[in-house]
C-alpha cells in the first residue's frame, strides 16, 4: 500500500484535474460522502441523531460542508460551525460545497464572537457525534487562536470524533502533534495513507483509520512518484522464500552468527534460535571461546564454535580470519548481538566487515564498532542490513534521539542511500529504508515487543530468511513484518519474553502465506 507525504498528495490532486480531467469538486464530494458514511457506520444508522461539524475555510472544510449535506440525506440533524473565516470568505471548491449545503435546511454558522463560542459548545455537548474538518493535511506547527479553541472544545466534549483526512493538530508528514490536537476516534483519510498517520505520536490521535476511495484514477495513483509503502501481508507474501517438497537442510541455506560474550550469552542464543525458526537449514554460532560451553548447552539445534580471545570475552585478531572464512562459505553473516564493546573486539568487528563477502546483518555491538568509522560501510564488499534502534542511530550520525524520532522516514532514507545499506530503523513503527530510495513502514507488532532481546530475535530472523535464496532487502522487509506478526499472534500484550517470540514465527509465516 503506497504512502504519501503532503506535497506528493497535492501533486496528485493537481494531476487528477490537469491531466486526467477529474474535477476537484468531484473528488471533494466523494471525500465528503466517505466521511458521511463513516459517521453513519459509527452510529450504526442515522435516524435523527445530532451531528456537529466543525469546518475550516479550506479544502478540509469543504469536505466537511459536503459531509454535512450527505449526512442530512442520511437522516441526521446537522449543525455546522465555520471557524476562523467568514462564510463569504470561503473560496474555491469549498465555497461550492458550502453553497450547496446552504440550499438545505442545515444550520451553518460562523464562529466569530464569544456568544458564538457558547452556542458551539452547547451544540457539541448535545451532539451524538462530532466531525473535525478544520485543517487536514495543511496543518503544521502549533495550534493557536480560533483553531486551538475549536480543538479544545471538541476534546473537552468527550464525544465520539470523526476526523477528516488528518486530525487537526497532527502533522501529516511526520506524526508530530501540537498541544491540544484533536483526539479522534476515527480518521477518514483520502485516496492514499499519509505518512504522519502511521508515525507516533500522531498515530495515537487518529483512532481507527479508514482509507477512502475518492475516485482518483488508479493508473495515476500507481504511477505516483512516492516510493514509500505500508507493509502488508500482500507485499510480504510475494517475497517470502518457499521450499520444495524434496528439499534438504543444505537447500534451506546456511547462516553464520557472530555474537555473545560472558554475561551476554542470551543475545547470541536468541538470534541463533530465531534464525532456525525463520527457516535456515543450518545455523552456526561463532562466539568467544569462554562463552562456547554455555551456549552449546543452550542451543541444541545450532553448531557452536569458540573464537580466539585475548582474554575472556575479548576477541583477538585471530578471530577475524575464522569468522570470515566460515561466513564466506555460508549464505549470510549476522554480527553484533552481545559480542562486547572492548576496543579489541570492536577492531575485530571492523576487520570482519571489511573482509566478508556474503550478505551481512549488522546489529547491536557491531553498530557500536562503527561509531566514528562509518566510512567502512561504503568500503565494504558485502551487501548489508543495519538494524539500529533510535539511540544507536543517533550515535552513528551525531544527532539526538529526539531528532531521529521526529523525522524517522527521511533520516532512514537518507542514510540508506549514503551508506548503500538496507537500514532497519527500529521503533514504533519500524521503518525499512533501501538504497534505491524505497521505504517501507511496518504495520505489525505492538508495545509487547518492548522487551530485552526482541532486537536480537529480529537479527536472527533476517539472517535466517536471507540464507534462503532471497535478497537481503527482501529478508529485511519480511523479517520485520514477521517479527511483529509473531507478537500479534501471541495475543500477549505485556509479558511477551523475547525467547517466546520466536516460537510464533512458523505460525506467523503460515498466516501470511495463506492470506490471513
Amino acid at each position: 500500500m503506497k504512502l504519501v507525504n503532503v506535497q506528493e498528495m497535492k501533486q496528485l490532486d493537481q494531476l487528477a484535474t490537469a491531466e486526467y480531467a477529474v474535477p476537484g469538486i468531484l473528488l471533494m464530494d466523494n471525500a465528503a460522502q466517505a466521511v458521511a458514511d463513516a459517521v453513519n457506520d459509527s452510529l450504526d444508522e442515522l435516524d435523527g441523531e445530532s451531528v456537529v461539524v466543525f469546518c475550516g475555510g479550506g479544502n478540509n472544510g469543504g469536505d466537511g460542508f459536503g459531509a454535512a449535506r450527505w449526512l442530512q440525506n442520511y437522516g441526521a440533524r446537522v449543525r455546522v460551525f465555520v471557524v476562523g473565516k467568514a462564510l463569504d470568505a470561503v473560496t474555491g471548491d469549498a465555497a461550492a460545497e458550502l453553497a450547496m449545503l446552504q440550499k438545505t435546511d442545515a444550520k451553518v454558522e460562523a464562529v466569530a464572537g464569544e456568544d458564538d463560542w457558547v452556542v458551539a459548545e452547547l451544540a457539541a455537548a448535545k451532539a451524538d457525534i462530532l466531525v473535525d474538518a478544520l485543517a487536514g493535511t495543511g496543518f503544521h506547527g502549533e495550534l493557536g487562536g480560533d483553531l486551538l479553541r475549536a480543538c479544545r472544545l471538541m476534546n473537552d466534549s468527550e464525544k465520539y470524533i470523526v476526523a477528516v483526512d488528518v486530525p487537526t493538530g497532527v502533522n501529516a508528514d511526520n506524526g508530530a502533534v501540537a498541544e491540544n490536537a484533536v483526539r479522534a476516534d476515527k480518521t477518514v483519510t483520502m485516496a492514499l495513507l499519509k505518512t504522519g498517520l502511521l508515525l507516533y505520536p500522531g498515530r495515537e490521535y487518529c483512532g481507527d483509520i479508514e482509507l477512502a476511495d475518492i475516485g482518483m484514477p488508479a493508473k495515476m495513483v500507481e504511477e505516483c512518484a512516492s516510493k514509500k509503502y505500508r507493509l502488508t501481508d500482500d507485499i510480504v507474501r510475494e517475497l517470502l522464500p518457499l521450499r520444495k517438497a524434496d528439499a534438504h537442510k543444505g537447500d534451506a541455506g546456511r547462516a553464520v552468527i557472530c555474537a555473545g560474550s560472558p554475561g551476554f550469552t542470551g543475545a547470541a542464543a536468541l538470534s541463533s534460535y530465531a534464525a532456525v525458526k525463520a527457516g535456515a537449514g543450518l545455523v552456526a554460532l561463532y562466539t568467544p571461546l569462554s562463552s562456547r560451553d554455555v551456549l552449546a548447552g543452550k542451543l541444541t539445534e545450532v553448531m557452536v564454535h569458540g573464537l580466539l580471545e585475548r582474554m575472556p570475552g575479548i576477541l583477538g585478531g585471530g578471530a577475524t580470519g575464522d569468522v570470515v572464512k566460515n561466513a564466506n562459505a555460508a549464505d549470510v553473516l549476522a554480527i553484533g548481538p552481545g559480542l562486547g564493546t572492548s576496543e579489541s573486539t570492536q577492531q575485530v568487528v571492523r576487520d570482519i566487515l571489511l573482509q566478508v563477502q556474503v550478505p551481512v546483518v549488522i546489529d547491536a555491538d557491531a553498530l557500536t564498532a562503527l561509531q566514528g568509522h562509518t566510512e567502512i560501510l561504503t568500503q565494504m564488499q558485502a551487501a548489508k542490513v543495519m538494524t539500529p534502534h533510535p539511540g544507536e542511530m543517533a550515535r552513528l550520525i551525531g544527532k539526538e534521539i529526539s531528532e531521529i524520532n521526529a523525522d524517522r522516514i527521511n533520516i532512514a532514507a537518507q542514510y540508506a542511500q549514503e551508506w548503500n545499506a538496507v537500514l532497519v530503523l527500529k521503533g514504533a513503527p519500524t521503518v525499512i529504508a533501501c538504497p534505491d530510495g524505497t521505504v517501507y513502514v511496518n504495520s505489525t507488532g505492538s508495545s509487547a515487543l518492548s522487551t530485552g532481546g526482541s532486537g536480537d530475535v529480529l537479527t536472527g530472523i533476517i539472517a535466517g530468511l536471507a540464507a534462503q535464496e532471497i535478497t537481503l532487502q527482501e529478508a529485511a522487509v519480511c523479517g520485520v513484518y514477521l517479527h511483529g506478526k509473531a507478537a500479534d499472534i501471541s495475543g500477549i500484550d505485556i509479558g511477551l519474553a523475547a525467547g517466546e517470540l520466536a516460537q510464533f514465527l512458523p505460525e506467523a509465516r503460515h498466516e501470511v502465506l495463506k492470506g490471513n
